[in-house]
């Protein structure tokens, strides 16, 4: 008589300590989640931060991908890239028979369009939310729109894509042709990223996430400008011996961290956005050194395949990592 009830009670137990178990979870992951930085807030916040995720999910396998990565830089495509005397290719053909033409632009003209308009975002930000500039032209808080506090996150924002604007200008060489339409897209998207930083980042945040998000930029900023002079003197290298009408030709990249992995310039730009992460304590710039590790680690995929196929084995090894020395 009494086996039903035994049942009964043991399913209860087992009921009871699996609502323990939850519960416990619960509470650990809702206290993990209060150790967060803040996130952006409201629905639009949630979309944009989904957004993040699903940029952070795919970017690499796409980028790793040689039919679907970014066509720009040494992986443009070979009509635009040897397009001479035209701005515009032909791609494909459309209804009735018509060419579909792909607009071009110079390559330093297509790297311009990437970088100015987030170099612009961050200085502007920068400027109109400065105390003195607010109080000299009162007009500015009556703008629709908030101006965020400036922060140090945001004026390490505004360093890095100065610092990209200018090597454009007078560090890299250039030659070949880029779509307009990829060099637009990416240049928004940057804009877009400097804009959240500047709205994101904390006015004040601690000391020590300033001085280790400072420290880290600075490693970073240093480390991919030198490994940018590295190739640039490649370039000339390269020219100097086959002349500026001549074909290109691609030298195989030494010094550095050239001797450990394909894109050390890559490893050392996501120092910077770690740094500049750590400034801002805010969970999306997090979210956005993730979608930035996400998608150049799929670049330097790409450019280590490259290299290998450029280059003899005597030149460039086999075994040679792509990003993280010894890792990866």
């Amino acid at each position: 008589l009494l086996l039903p009830f035994r049942s009964v009670y043991s399913q209860v137990k087992t009921l009871t300590a699996l609502e323990t178990v939850t519960m416990q979870l619960i509470s650990t992951l809702t206290s993990a989640v209060s150790t967060l930085p803040p996130a952006l807030p409201g629905l639009g916040g949630t979309s944009f931060t989904a957004f993040q995720l699903f940029m952070t999910a795919g970017a690499f396998s796409r980028e790793a991908n040689e039919d679907t990565r970014a066509q720009y830089s040494k992986f443009a495509m070979d009509g635009a890239a040897s397009a001479v005397d035209s701005k515009a290719v032909n791609e494909d053909v459309g209804p009735g028979g018509n060419a579909a033409v792909k607009k071009t632009w110079p390559s330093q003209v297509g790297m311009m369009v990437i970088y100015t308009p987030a170099l612009l975002a961050s200085a502007s930000l920068l400027l109109l939310g400065s105390p003195d500039i607010l109080v000299s032209n009162p007009t500015i808080a009556k703008l629709p729109i908030s101006i965020p506090q400036p922060s140090p996150a945001a004026m390490l924002c505004a360093i890095h894509f100065a610092k990209r604007v200018l090597e454009v200008l007078f560090l890299h060489k250039y030659s070949g042709r880029v779509d307009s339409g990829t060099s637009s897209m990416i240049g928004f998207y940057y804009a877009l990223i400097a804009t959240l930083v500047a709205y994101a980042g904390d006015p004040t945040p601690s000391a020590s996430a300033v001085k280790i998000g400072t420290a880290l930029f600075a490693i970073g900023i240093a480390g991919n400008f030198y490994h940018h002079y590295l190739l640039a003197r490649l370039r000339n290298s390269s020219m100097g011996q086959n002349g500026t009408g001549g074909k290109k030709k691609y030298v195989a990249p030494r010094g550095g961290m050239f001797e450990c992995v394909a894109a050390p310039h890559y490893l050392f730009e996501l120092v910077g956005w770690l740094g500049m992460a750590i400034a801002s304590n805010h969970l999306n710039v997090f979210l956005v050194f993730t979608s930035m590790s996400s998608y150049l680690a799929g670049r330097s995929v790409a450019q280590n395949e490259f290299n290998r196929k450029k280059f003899a084995a005597d030149e460039w090894p086999e075994d040679r990592k792509n990003l993280i020395p010894f890792v990866f």
